[in-house]
């Protein structure tokens, strides 16, 4: 019995660019066309992290409205590679005054349950923080 469950995508080269392949247009990535690679890594932790908020906040029944998640990144610039250094995702969401507390401890599960952020190199710190909105 197998227990492979490898997924596969192809990347489609164009003149020298990789595209992913995506209804109406393909998805360019190289930084000066679309999203470099960098980016969409980062961009692939916070939305990662953000689904991963969302079903935590749900289970400790803590109420709230995601609106945005803001992330920053630094490269490290000492490395020839300049690979990822730190990455900073502010989740911005409505939750009730009394709910704040809980909502921030939550935070703190978000890398344990999070597998991009896991799969991501060790030496990459990646925070997460919660802006409160009206």
């Amino acid at each position: 019995m197998s227990t492979d469950k490898r997924k596969q995508m192809v990347l489609q080269a164009n003149n020298g660019n990789f595209e992913l392949p995506h209804t109406p247009e393909n998805w360019v990535l190289k930084a000066d066309q679309g999203y470099s690679p960098v980016q969409l890594v980062v961009a692939a932790a916070a939305c990662c992290g953000g689904y991963v908020y969302q079903e935590i906040l749900e289970n400790s029944h803590v109420s709230f409205e995601m609106l945005q998640a803001e992330v920053s990144y630094t490269r490290n610039e000492e490395k020839t590679a300049q690979p990822l250094k730190q990455i900073e995702i502010t989740f911005h969401l409505k939750v009730a005054d009394e709910d704040q507390r809980k909502a921030i401890s939550c935070l703190r599960l978000i890398d344990r349950h999070c597998p991009v952020i896991q799969s991501l190199d060790p030496e990459i710190e990646v925070t997460q923080k919660a802006a409160f909105v009206d």
